[in-house]
C-alpha cells in the first residue's frame, strides 16, 4: 500500500504550483516541520528555488497554523457529522437534557423539540436553534448547552510502516503521536519519518515530521484533522521514499512554537 501511495504522491508532484519561493524538502533540517501545497495539473515539475525567507511571510505562517489547527475536533468551527455523540443540557431542566447520537441522516431526536438537523452544523448553531424553539414554545429564557462528546464521524488514515494500518475515528483532539499509538506504533522497519497529507481549500497540503524529534520534545506534536492521511516511511523502501521527498516542493520550513 505504501508503494501505491508513493506512486500517487509522485504523480501529484508533476503539477506543482510555481512561484512563492519554493524549496525541496531535502533542504529542510531533520526534525523541522514543513508544509507544501500542490494542485493536480499537467506539465512538468518546476525547478526548486532557494528558500528566500518565506518562513517569516505572514501568509505562510497562517497556512502553517491551519495545517495543525483549523477545523480540528474540539474547535468552535467543528461541523457535526453522522454518528457523533452530543450532550444536550438544558439548565435546571434535567428531563430535557439528553445524550444522543447523530443519525446517518444527520438528525437527533430530543424531548419536546423532536427531530433536529445537527449534521453539517456547529454545536453553537444547534444551541441557538434549540434555545429559540424551547423559548418560543415551552420555557422562559432557556439556557441550552450542546457539547460534542464523541467525534465518530471523523476519520484519519494511517498507512506505511505502522504495525496496524487502517482508518481510525477521531474522538476528541488527536495528535500525530496518539494516532501512531492507535496504530500500535511504528513498524521495526520504520525510519522515523512521517508525512501527513491533507486536502485544504482544493489543494493537497503536505507536512513532514521526524517522530524522534517529536518524542524528545524538540518539535511540537501536531494535531490531526478529519481526512488526514498519515504515511510512515520504511527503511526497506528508503530510496524510493527519499526520492519522493526530494521531488516534493514546500512553501517554507517553519517552527510551530
Amino acid at each position: 500500500m505504501l508503494r501505491t501511495v508513493l506512486v500517487m504522491a509522485l504523480s501529484i508532484g508533476c503539477g506543482l504550483l510555481t512561484g512563492c519561493g519554493v524549496s525541496s524538502l531535502n533542504d529542510v533540517s531533520p526534525g523541522a516541520q514543513s508544509l507544501g501545497s500542490t494542485r493536480e495539473a499537467t506539465g512538468s515539475v518546476s525547478k526548486p528555488a532557494k528558500n528566500t525567507g518565506a518562513a517569516t511571510d505572514p501568509t505562510v505562517k497562517a497556512t502553517a497554523a491551519s495545517m495543525v489547527a483549523v477545523a480540528q475536533p474540539g474547535s468552535a468551527s467543528y461541523k457535526i457529522g453522522p454518528f457523533d455523540v452530543l450532550d444536550v443540557s438544558v439548565f435546571k431542566v434535567p428531563e430535557l437534557s439528553k445524550t444522543v447520537q447523530v443519525s446517518d441522516a444527520g438528525t437527533v431526536n430530543l424531548p419536546l423539540v423532536g427531530e433536529v438537523m445537527a449534521g453539517g452544523r456547529t454545536a453553537r448553531d444547534v444551541e441557538h436553534e434549540l434555545t429559540k424553539t424551547l423559548g418560543d414554545k415551552y420555557l422562559q429564557k432557556p439556557q441550552v448547552t450542546v457539547f460534542v462528546k464523541e467525534y465518530n464521524s471523523q476519520r484519519v488514515t494511517l498507512d506505511g510502516a505502522v504495525k496496524k494500518p487502517g482508518v481510525f475515528p477521531i474522538q476528541g483532539n488527536l495528535t500525530l503521536l496518539q494516532a501512531l499509538a492507535i496504530a500500535q506504533g511504528l513498524d521495526p522497519a520504520a525510519d522515523s519519518t512521517v508525512v501527513i497529507f491533507r486536502d485544504q481549500d482544493g489543494q493537497r497540503a503536505v507536512a513532514r515530521f521526524d517522530v524522534s524529534e517529536i518524542r524528545s520534545g524538540a518539535v511540537a506534536d501536531p494535531q490531526l484533522q478529519a481526512g488526514d492521511v498519515v504515511v510512515a516511511g520504511s527503511s526497506a523502501l528508503k530510496e524510493a521514499w527519499n526520492n519522493f521527498l526530494r521531488a516534493l516542493p514546500i512553501a517554507s520550513a517553519f517552527a510551530l512554537l
